[in-house]
């Protein structure tokens, strides 16, 4: 597959930004006017944001791991750089009704938002817990709002958080911390990329990962701000939100690349990439 210039080098330059709360830390500071810059910011669960960076509708953007797998040829990592956990991540969860040891050959409804998520499911059953189950596509939300539940269901972002103490649903799979038990690394849900095009075409006259690091940076430094601004509107306590954002790793380290290239290894073992990509990062 070519790779998408995005929609010429036109300003503003397009940044995409997942809209759930985990990346606030990184896009407050933006969106603020704190750290100025010169992009559009343009928001969407991870499989919109997705598409558009594989249209090439996007320069910057935040993505699944599972996208720069599939189209390593159009991107670019952002160096240091990533969502994740190196244990429970409290929202990407399993959520059941019954055991999750007894799921086999029960449906199991995943969202069409998330693409990393789904991926990381099918690998636990498949090759962790060693049974297969019934995947449907669906929202939870919607099901369980209309009196029909799901038996199972995959949530992620700002639902996981709603729903995680759902009393229909006593039984809870973190899937960080799944990953975590079964590798003993962490897992990367969610990368930054450039558009290896844009990159080509001369699009950027300053380092757009230099701009994200410095916003994470800010993000991690005023927590404070970061919880006030969350818990408006936000199910969850001050101390809940607190323990949250301390569970999620805004870096890309050592443990955090060899946890991604196992993931891409175990997807290649599974067929569902062609094979492990290398990762590649920007540089100016």
């Amino acid at each position: 597959m070519s790779t998408t210039t995005p929609s010429s080098c036109a300003r503003p330059l397009r940044l995409g930004r997942i809209g759930y709360l985990n990346v606030l830390p990184i896009y407050h500071p933006l969106e603020s006017g704190i750290i100025t810059h010169e992009y559009e910011l343009v928001s969407g669960p991870p499989a919109v944001l997705n598409n558009m960076m594989a249209r090439g509708d996007l320069h910057v953007s935040a993505n699944s791991s599972v996208e720069y797998a599939h189209r390593p040829q159009n991107y670019l990592l952002v160096p240091d750089l990533a969502i994740g956990s190196r244990g429970p991540v409290q929202s990407v969860l399993l959520l059941s009704r019954r055991p999750v040891e007894d799921l086999a050959d029960q449906p199991v409804l995943v969202s069409a938002e998330t693409h990393t998520s789904a991926a990381l499911l099918r690998l636990l059953f498949r090759d962790y817990y060693k049974f297969p189950v019934r995947y449907e596509v669906g929202s939870a939300t919607g099901r369980i709002a209309s009196g029909n539940p799901p038996e199972a269901f995959l949530a992620i972002g700002d639902e996981a958080l709603r729903l995680r103490n759902h009393p229909e649903f006593p039984y809870r799979l973190d899937l960080g911390e799944a990953w975590r038990q079964w590798t003993g690394l962490p897992f990367v849900f969610g990368v930054w990329v450039v558009s290896r095009a844009a990159a080509a075409s001369g699009c950027f006259t300053s380092d757009p990962c230099e701009l994200l690091q410095r916003a994470r940076n800010w993000g991690e430094l005023h927590m404070d701000v970061i919880l006030d601004l969350t818990l408006q509107g936000c199910p969850l306590t001050r101390e809940e939100l607190r323990q949250y954002y301390h569970g999620l790793v805004f870096h890309m380290g050592f443990p955090e690349m060899e946890g991604l290239r196992l993931f891409y290894h175990r997807l290649a073992e599974a067929g569902e990439i062609p094979a492990a990509p290398e990762l590649e990062f920007f540089s100016m």
